[in-house]
Formats: structure tokens, C-alpha cells, sequence
């Protein structure tokens, strides 16, 4: 069948022939007027979405967005025209926020994805939703999950819909909306920023899903190792959890305790021995520096791979690789820093899984890198001097000499300024007389730090007034 492109796009790139092709109307192949589920129907549902919340005081975590006279409740309570860019990593919630609004304010839900569909069917929804409100008055919630997936020509199709308030637009993105969210739709909508599940969040909704008759319904137990194993395993993510919760379920007879052996086998994923205040924590850690110190790559990543499996802050990781540029690197390469830096920015763009990419990234640059202490050594020594009271004023001539005054008391007199001698540098006191001719930077031989030696040499010498200067 040939498609119908949209104009002034690629044929095909957004039409979808075999929903044509078998006369599924948009809204039937989304089930938003579909009749309610069957009790079988519901059961074989994954338990996921059976304990999704039906009301926002349900809904478990971002405090922080559900508070009393926080802007989503009031929109609620309200009821009124909304537009929502949902913002925060896989499984905090985004879809579920979506189905509640549409729950409490009674309107009609329909879910595109950009995955899969394109503008065709966000006309054709928004088509629907026009006459919907015109005939009955009944508002329809467009929830739009991977909005960052559509491109710029697809995302302006939403801009009618979002500015005339035929629809409440919600939109979830995993990936940071003002890189990937245009403008014009982003400063029409309210961003929501949903952050990852903490631990307590977490046993919440485990508690709940084993419990409630729409979930597990007491029929299996969970021990505390396995809690506890699940809880790292997840992520900060709540539909990971449950899915896993679901699997390690059907592995057991009905009034069974699932043990960390059990969970391990029914997700494949091995309990990583961990405890997050205890003793692994700090000499995983200790290893993990130790081993980038070392030059041993291999280890380094082992340590990361171990911590990350094991549900350590990726943020804690990212801040230890920017010390150690620093403290065991510094010079030999600079740009150590610079790349652990953008680490820890990735970590908190993109979030895991996949910033351990870039952390893997920053710990192979880092363990590859030279190594110098220097740095450390450097400002440790100065801090020591002057925790010793080896302080001083400062000299005269480099006092502030810009205050009218300043002058008749000697401020600023004798300064030489460096860009008028050649080289940028010329003979001067700069330290108090209490560490003149104190060095506290001793620069290694070893990667690019090898240039500063010399160069150090020379600077020290014309300030220093070396002979026949």
C-alpha cells in the first residue's frame, strides 16, 4: 500500500497502513472508548499496571509535585485545561500521573505514542477530541509518552490542540526537555520534574502489590534479603520493581515466602552483596580509586560495574571520579577533569542505566591517564602554612588601590603590572614576607605536566630575580 505523507514530509514517515488497512479507528486501537476490562481480562494484566494508583493520593513518591497547593493538585481540584511536560526517568510515575488526572477530572484518556505513531494519529486524536468537546462538553486528556522521540515538524502538530485548549496535553520525556522539547510547545505547558523512587517509595509499593486484591493479594510473602535485593535491583524504579516482584511470584506456590535465592533466579540477576552504609560500601569505593590510582583499568571497571548492579548512587560515583582528577591526576592531564565533569553531568541528564556509559567513559579515561599527586600536594602544603600562622599582611603594592584614599596610604604603590614587561611576567613580591620564596607546587615528570616544569623554572626565576635578571 502506498502511504500518504504528510505535506512537506518524507512519504510514509508518519502514516500507519495496517491500522488503514484493518479500519481500526485511532481511537478503538488505543481502547480510549473501549468498554471496561473483564475480571480474566484484568488478572492477566501485568501487576504493573494492575497497582497503578487511581487517585493522586495513591500515587507513591514525588511529594515534592502531589502536596497540598502544589501547581498539579490545584490544576486537579480545579479542573481545568491543562498542558503537562512530565519530565524524570523510567518507572517514577509519568503514566501513571497521566491516567490519574484524566481518573479524578473525568475525562476522556487517550495514550499516543511517539514511538510508534505519528502525526496522522495525533491529528485524528486531537480530531476526535475537538468534536468530543463540542458535542458533550467532555474534555480529553492527549497523553503523549516519548514526546522527545517526535521531531520538531511532529511536535508543532500539537501546538493547535496545546494554544486553543481542545485537548489537556500531557507529555512524559525521559530525556531533558529543553534540549529535546521545542520551545513553542515548552513554554505552553507546565514542566514537572518526577525524580527516582528512594528506598522507602520503593517498600511501599512492594507492600502494597503484595497485599492489595488487585495485586498479589497475600498469596506469596517476600523475606527482607529479598526486599532489600529488589529495592537495588530496581533503581529508583517502580514498574521494574513490580515487574520483577510478578516474576519471582510465579515461580512459587500460593502461600510461599520468596527468599533472594528465588528472586535471583526468577530475574537472572545475581544479589550483589552490598550494603550501602557498611563496610562494602567503603572499601568497594577505596578499591575503586585505589585501582584507577593504580593505572588498573580492568579492576576500575569491575568496582563500577559492581557498585552501579548493586544500586549505589550514580551521583556519589560521578563526584569521587571528579576528585580524583584532581587529587591523583591534576596536571599530567587536565583534561581528566573535564571528562569526569561531564560524567557527573550525564548522570544527572540522563540518569541510569544509561549514564553508566559515560561513567565507564570517565573511569577508563581516568585510569588510563598519568598520574600526579602534585595538586593535593600543592594547596595542602599552602593550607598547612597557614593553618601554622604563616599568614601575613599582604605587600603594600598589591593592596586595593582603587577607593580614592588609597593612595596617600601607600596602596597600590610600586605595582608593576605584568602585561607591560615582556612575557607577562616581571620581578615582584606577591606572597606575605611570612612564605616569600615558599614552593608549594612541584611538578611531576609525567604526561603533560613534563611542560611545567620548565616552565615553572623560568617563571620563578624572573619573579625570584635570578642572577643576571
Amino acid at each position: 500500500m502506498t502511504s500518504r505523507a504528510e505535506p512537506g514530509q518524507p512519504e510514509g514517515l508518519f502514516d500507519d497502513p495496517s491500522a488503514e488497512a484493518e479500519g481500526r479507528s485511532p481511537e478503538r486501537d488505543r481502547g480510549a472508548s473501549a468498554a471496561p476490562l473483564t475480571a480474566a481480562e484484568a488478572g492477566r494484566q501485568p501487576l504493573a499496571v494492575r497497582m497503578r494508583p487511581r487517585a493522586l493520593d495513591e500515587v507513591v513518591g514525588q511529594g515534592h509535585l502531589l502536596g497540598p497547593g502544589t501547581p498539579i493538585r490545584q490544576l486537579v481540584d480545579r479542573d481545568v485545561p491543562m498542558s503537562l511536560v512530565l519530565w524524570g526517568p523510567p518507572g517514577t510515575g509519568k503514566t501513571t500521573l497521566a491516567t490519574v488526572v484524566s481518573h479524578v477530572t473525568s475525562r476522556r484518556f487517550v495514550e499516543v505514542s511517539a514511538v510508534s505513531d505519528g502525526v496522522k494519529r495525533v491529528r485524528a486524536e486531537i480530531d476526535l477530541a475537538r468534536r468530543e468537546l463540542g458535542m458533550t462538553g467532555r474534555q480529553t486528556v492527549l497523553f503523549v509518552d516519548e514526546v522527545h522521540r517526535f521531531n520538531k515538524a511532529q511536535q508543532d502538530a500539537l501546538l493547535p490542540a496545546v494554544e486553543n485548549r481542545w485537548v489537556s496535553f500531557i507529555g512524559a520525556t525521559t530525556e531533558n526537555p529543553f534540549f529535546s522539547v521545542i520551545s513553542p510547545l515548552l513554554s505552553r505547558s507546565l514542566l514537572l520534574t518526577l525524580e527516582p523512587l528512594g528506598e522507602d517509595d520503593l517498600r511501599e509499593v512492594i507492600r502494597r502489590a503484595l497485599a492489595d486484591e488487585r495485586g498479589l493479594n497475600g498469596t506469596v510473602g517476600l523475606d527482607p534479603a529479598a526486599e532489600d535485593h529488589l529495592i537495588r535491583l530496581a533503581g529508583g524504579d517502580a514498574r521494574r520493581t513490580l515487574t520483577y516482584l510478578e516474576a519471582a511470584a510465579l515461580v512459587v506456590d500460593d502461600g510461599a515466602v520468596i527468599d533472594a535465592d528465588v528472586l535471583e533466579k526468577a530475574v537472572d540477576r545475581a544479589a550483589v552483596r552490598y550494603d550501602r552504609e557498611g563496610d562494602q560500601h567503603y572499601d568497594v569505593i577505596s578499591a575503586f580509586i585505589k585501582s584507577i590510582r593504580g593505572s588498573d583499568v580492568d579492576a576500575a571497571l569491575h568496582y563500577l560495574a559492581r557498585m552501579i548492579e548493586a544500586g549505589e548512587d550514580a551521583r556519589f560515583i560521578a563526584r569521587r571520579l571528579i576528585v580524583h582528577a584532581s587529587e591523583d591526576i591534576g596536571m599530567a592531564d587536565p583534561t581528566a577533569l573535564q571528562t569526569a565533569v561531564a560524567a557527573a553531568q550525564a548522570v544527572e541528564f540522563v540518569g541510569l542505566p544509561e549514564a553508566r556509559i559515560n561513567l565507564a567513559q570517565a573511569v577508563i579515561h581516568l585510569s588510563l591517564a598519568p598520574k600526579s599527586n602534585a595538586v593535593i600536594r600543592a594547596v595542602d602544603g599552602a593550607l598547612g602554612d597557614v593553618r601554622k600562622g604563616l599568614a601575613g599582611p599582604v605587600p603594600g603594592h598589591l593592596r586595593d588601590a582603587h577607593y580614592k584614599g588609597a593612595a596617600k596610604i601607600g596602596h597600590g604603590k610600586g605595582y608593576k603590572y605584568a602585561h607591560d614587561h615582556p612575557g607577562g611576567v616581571v620581578r615582584q613580591q606577591y606572597a606575605p614576607d611570612a612564605v616569600d620564596g615558599r614552593e608549594y607546587y612541584s611538578p611531576t615528570r609525567h604526561g603533560a605536566e613534563s611542560r611545567f616544569t620548565e616552565v615553572l623554572a623560568r617563571i620563578r626565576s624572573v619573579l625570584r630575580g635570578a642572577p643576571g635578571r
